[in-house]
């Protein structure tokens, strides 16, 4: 088996890490950023905190030097799907394509441009200490199923959903992937931007009882969004939100948006926040919370071109 991740930044790596360890996988890893490329070309890709893995992998910034491969899995930044996938499409003429990334509409982004699609969550998280090192902040599991105008075989989604089980991060196969892609979508839309405008961690968010309704608030909102389309959640968010901010879990994670405010790069509020708000548009359900968050983001935004 030969499986490409595309965008090995820090959730990309854990894949990417994880399954080189498997006898009988190949993997590769595209990403853009040529300090982190050589790197794991040259010493080796390396996760350190939750799991400690030096793995073995072919890195490249050039998607054209890319060898066919029967899996692609897309871990980048939503707003960066277009540009990745029809860079490295030609890889996977044969093959299947997950995404594992955070927001809504990236599955229809990659089906523009491949046959068979995956649509694909995945919990955990991490961040980047240094060129080929990525610490493992948040362990957690990962769904794939079919994205259902252009699906992939099931045979094939149990296929890739197996290898990523037996390389560390635990994955099930499942009929109908909306659910759990929404509950992803919600928990990140109710806590990530919040996190990322008052500087707190995940576990300093739910801790501040103000704070903490207000999350409630987007949830609820994410809740009748995902109903009036008719998807019924795997599991409830408020309840992922809660264990999220136990010590031994993610107490002390910062949320990726708010890695992005801090370094001053764009965020997903446009797929997160701002897709709720848009599906709720065509399903006639208010989302006032999620409106004006998205609108504060979006300003916090464009501060940094005003001041730069």
């Amino acid at each position: 088996m030969r499986v490409c991740i595309v965008g090995c930044g820090a959730v990309g790596s854990l894949f990417a890490a994880n399954l080189a360890r498997l006898e009988g996988v190949e993997v590769w890893a595209y990403d853009l950023a040529r300090e982190h490329v050589d790197a794991i070309n040259r010493d080796g890709l390396r996760l350190s905190g939750a799991g400690d893995v030096v793995a073995r992998l072919r890195a490249t910034s050039d998607a054209q030097k890319l060898p066919p491969c029967d899996f692609g899995i897309v871990a980048t930044k939503a707003m960066h799907t277009e540009s990745a996938i029809r860079a490295t499409a030609h890889a996977f003429a044969g093959g299947a394509v997950a995404t594992v990334q955070n927001g809504i509409g990236n599955e229809e982004v990659i089906a523009g441009h491949v046959e068979r699609v995956i649509r694909g969550t995945t919990f955990p998280a991490g961040k980047i200490l240094a060129p080929g090192h990525v610490q493992w902040d948040v362990k957690g599991d990962t769904s794939l199923g079919p994205f259902e105008p252009q699906p992939a075989p099931f045979a094939e989604i149990e296929r890739l959903a197996d290898a990523c089980t037996r390389g560390g991060m635990p994955t099930t196969a499942v009929a109908d992937a909306r659910g759990p892609q929404w509950r992803k979508v919600i928990f990140n839309a109710s806590t990530n931007p919040v996190g990322a405008l008052t500087g707190l961690t995940h576990g300093r968010v739910c801790e501040d009882a103000g704070l903490r309704r207000f999350v409630s608030g987007l949830v609820d909102e994410g809740k009748a969004v995902a109903a009036a389309q008719g998807i019924e959640l795997d599991a409830d968010p408020e309840e992922l939100i809660d264990h999220a901010a136990k010590p031994e879990v993610a107490y002390d994670h910062k949320a990726s948006m708010l890695q992005d405010v801090e370094a001053r790069r764009a965020t997903e509020i446009d797929y997160l926040n701002g897709g709720i708000v848009r599906f709720g548009r065509d399903h006639n359900v208010p989302t006032p919370l999620n409106t004006a968050i998205w609108a504060l983001v979006k300003g916090l935004e464009r501060s940094w071109v005003q001041t730069q």
